[in-house]
This record gives structure tokens, sequence and C-alpha cells, in this order.
């Protein structure tokens, strides 16, 4: 762990430029340039908003609002751990060159990621305003549940990080799940309302077995419907984001150095 904390340090600042240089080349051949990190996001909120809040008549109050909590807290998560499955061998040449702890990589795309998740976060704020959304001090809730989002997705991808470097098909199977997972978690429609009327066990499998389905859920509640998170499933998914975080960055460590050979 004292290793991991100081190479944390040391390779700080190498992150902060490194994630810098891979926004700055995303845009660089885009005439829009950085506009397209708001309109990304509002296209993709407003087909979901047309097809699931108008063609399905969703009756979610502050529906775009509760719709965009959803998406920008599933962007982040899944984009993170979809996209550590194939990080070393995306960055191999830099590996192949000069040694670097390979949760850097990782430490470097969350960055990229969490930059346009602000963006998003600051629609939402912007949308909450112009709706009128009321608040109470549940909102301060907001700052632990994205740190267990934080963490809960570092400890994943961790583990996918490690594991796709030998696994061929692994990023096939990530991504198959994913879809699964996305239609399991609640993003465009109530588990409490819509799941859990007629099949309890069904809700409570998905609120404990599923951490973005917790999380999401729990954002939701602390920002539109002014009630406190569940603090017990918080603390449970922040044990296991933990755990799974160590047992990753002990692996990476153990077998770093035939990374290389393997790529």
């Amino acid at each position: 762990m004292n290793r991991f904390l100081n190479d944390v340090r040391k390779y700080y600042d190498y992150e902060v430029r490194a994630a810098k240089s891979a926004l700055k080349t995303e845009v660089a051949d885009s005439f829009l340039n950085w506009i397209w990190w708001v309109l990304d996001p509002l296209f993709t909120m407003a087909i979901y908003y047309v097809v699931f809040g108008h063609i399905f008549k969703s009756k979610e109050p502050n529906f775009t609002v509760f719709l965009f909590i959803g998406l920008t807290m599933w962007g982040f998560f899944s984009k993170n751990v979809q996209q550590s499955v194939k990080l070393v061998k995306k960055n191999k040449s830099i590996i192949a060159k000069v040694y670097i702890p390979k949760f850097v990589l990782l430490f470097t795309n969350m960055m990229v990621v969490g930059f346009k998740m602000l963006i998003s976060w600051g629609i939402v704020v912007l949308m909450m305003c112009v709706l009128r959304v009321k608040l109470s001090l549940y909102v301060f809730a907001f700052i632990p549940i994205m740190l267990v989002l934080v963490i809960v997705t570092f400890g994943f991808s961790m583990i996918m990080l490690h594991f796709g470097v030998f696994i061929e098909d692994l990023s096939n199977v990530v991504s198959l799940l994913f879809k699964l997972l996305y239609y399991a978690t609640g993003i465009f429609y109530s588990i409490q309302n819509r799941v859990e009327p007629d099949h309890p066990l069904a809700a409570r499998l998905l609120y404990n077995c599923n951490p973005m389905a917790l999380l999401i859920t729990d954002m939701r509640n602390v920002l539109i419907y002014q009630t406190g998170p569940n603090w017990r499933g918080l603390c449970v998914w922040t044990l296991i984001g933990l755990v799974l975080s160590v047992i990753g960055v002990r692996i990476m460590y153990k077998n770093e150095n035939s990374y290389v050979k393997v790529i």
C-alpha cells in the first residue's frame, strides 16, 4: 500500500498532463472543438427523453433531470470499466519504452472521462435551476455518493485492466454484460416504481448486486426527491470497492513485468 501511495504522488503530474493531452487530441481535428462534449450528452438525453418520456410516457417527476442523472453516472462507470480492458494494449508503445505503474493509465483515463462527467453535471445543475427543482440538506450527500462511484469504478477497472492483458476476448464479454447491466440499472425508469411493486425480489437483487442501481437511485433521491441515500448500501459498496482496488493493485504490481511480454 505504501508503494501505491508513493506512486500516486510521484506520477500525479504525469497523469494530469496526459489527461489534458488526451482531451486536446480528441477535439484537435473537430470544427466544434470542445462543444461536442456538451452536445454529445445533450443529444443522447434528447433521444431517450423523446423515446421514454413521450412515446412510452414515463410518469417520473422531473424526468429530464431524472434521466440525465442516470446517463451521467452510468457513462462514467461503464466507459472506464470497458476501456480499462484494453488500456494496457492501447498504451503498449509507452509501456515498452518506460516504466510506469499500470494504474497510472487508469487514473489518466478516469480523469478524461471524469472531466466530461463534470460537464454533464453542469448541465444537470442548469436543468434543475430551469425546472426549479427543490433542494434539501440531503443534497450534500452528493459528495459521498460520488466518492463511492469513483472507488467502485476504480476497483472494477483495475481487475479488468489486469485480465484484459491475458484474455483476448474479454472486451467482447464485458461489452455484452454491460448491455444487459444497462437495462438492469434503471437509467430510464425507476426500479422502485416499475419493478418493486410486482417483483420485490428482483428489485432487491438489483439494489444489492448492482452498485450502479443503488448509486443512481440514491443520487436521484438526494437531488430530486429530498430524501436520504441508503447509507448502509453505500458503506457496503465502499468496502467492496476498496477490496477490489487493493486486490487489483496487488495483482498489477505482481504481474506488470509480464505485461510487455504478453502484448
